[in-house]
């Protein structure tokens, strides 16, 4: 008998020694930009392990009633990290979460959110996003690249409430509005104003003072929700990517005037029938060349572009 005991003993020495730690050590830390507004920022570039997929922003919002978290970032061991941030704020308890948009970064971190009995809201055109081959797909490709942060254990939490479109509510005598902002970077982008503080949290409609990832976006539409979020005029913009902004007009502003260059100049190209490639060293990139991002994100821009303006063209 007490051989048998040592026996099991031993195997539960052997696999705790084997067991994998997922919590997340990479830095993060609240910043706070209003007086309910938070936001963790994530580090610049693409998600990989150094990183453990912490390369996009989150936010939350304090109110007497409780917290409105805004995106869950892209693993459930940095949304533990973040809530373990929001309790050292607050032990309110998380009464909801905005997704922006169901991107990998964004939403990944849901389950732990949805644990502790928050209601999901996103808008309508984000169903069926997690059930498609794409989805399937990139979370595969996230258990690679981000194991053991993105593991077994990862699991998509669907919307408790579809939004129709521009929706507004009060919790704990703050007010939001919400703005449906799609399709831009993806069909189902949410923006969220807090009226209190003025602060606008913007998702990935602009990637502040950076050449944004149009990717397979209608630029077109794009264009006029942004107009749409300057029409708001918030005091402070927290975007998807990077840091805050203190002065959203103008960051806006350089979102807006990239895109419309692009099509511009793509868009004259697929007139005058040149190919992409005589269109893009043809093109004058001084403008936005100095920018971060610019040497990753600019010639899919581009390129993307002139097939979406050949395709406006054909579709007159």
């Amino acid at each position: 008998m007490l051989r048998i005991f040592w026996m099991f003993t031993l195997l539960a020495l052997n696999a705790s020694a084997f067991a994998v730690d997922t919590s997340a050590s990479v830095p993060m830390s609240t910043i706070r930009v209003g007086q309910h507004s938070y936001y963790v920022e994530g580090q610049s570039g693409p998600a990989t392990s150094e990183n453990q997929g912490f390369m996009s922003n989150a936010g939350f919002v304090v109110t007497r009633d409780g917290v409105v978290v805004f995106d869950s970032l892209g693993t459930p061991p940095l949304a533990e990290k973040m809530l373990g941030l929001i309790r050292k704020v607050t032990s309110k308890p998380i009464r909801r979460v905005i997704v922006s948009h169901y991107h990998a970064d964004h939403f990944y971190g849901l389950q732990v959110f949805k644990d502790q009995g928050a209601e999901i809201w996103a808008h309508k055109h984000a169903a069926g996003e997690t059930k498609t081959d794409a989805a399937k797909l990139r979370l595969e490709q996230r258990k690679e690249e981000l194991f053991p942060w993105v593991n077994e254990d990862t699991r998509f939490i669907e919307p408790d409430k579809y939004l129709e479109g521009d929706t507004d509510f009060s919790l704990g005598g703050v007010h939001f509005s919400i703005r449906h902002v799609g399709p831009a970077h993806s069909a189902e982008d949410l923006a969220m104003l807090v009226k209190e503080d003025s602060v606008l949290y913007a998702g990935d409609l602009v990637f502040k003072g950076r050449v944004p990832y149009v990717g397979d976006a209608d630029s077109k539409a794009w264009l006029k929700s942004l107009e749409k979020l300057i029409a708001m005029r918030p005091q402070v913009m927290v975007p998807g990517h990077g840091a805050v902004s203190f002065s959203p007009a103008k960051d806006l502003a350089l979102t807006r005037d990239y895109l419309t260059y692009l099509r511009k100049e793509m868009g004259r190209a697929v007139n005058n029938l040149e190919s992409f490639d005589e269109a893009y060293e043809r093109t004058n990139w001084s403008r936005f060349s100095g920018l971060p991002a610019f040497e990753a994100a600019n010639r899919p821009n581009a390129y993307n572009t002139y097939l979406l303006m050949e395709h406006e063209l054909l579709n007159k």
